[in-house]
């Protein structure tokens, strides 16, 4: 809906379709095929292990070789 082309500011386009303009700034990125082999493997542990909080399948992780870290949200 938001043309960027448009003469119209890209933010007044967002206020008229009563939207987030941060919404409209947003481009989503691909998942690295890496983080996606993590991820999958973090279910697994979670149905393995439904207890376990962020800490221990952390651990569990660490275990098997995989080292995550916490990476701040970019803004």
């Amino acid at each position: 809906m938001i043309d960027r082309e448009h003469d119209l500011p890209i933010a007044r386009q967002a206020e008229v379709l009563s939207i987030s303009r941060g919404s409209v700034y947003y481009r989503p990125r691909a998942v690295s095929t890496a983080d996606l082999a993590i991820m999958r493997r973090i279910d697994e542990l979670h149905l393995q292990f439904p207890f376990a909080g962020s800490r221990m399948l952390r651990g569990l992780l660490a275990g098997e070789g995989i080292k995550v870290v916490a990476v701040a949200s970019e803004r």
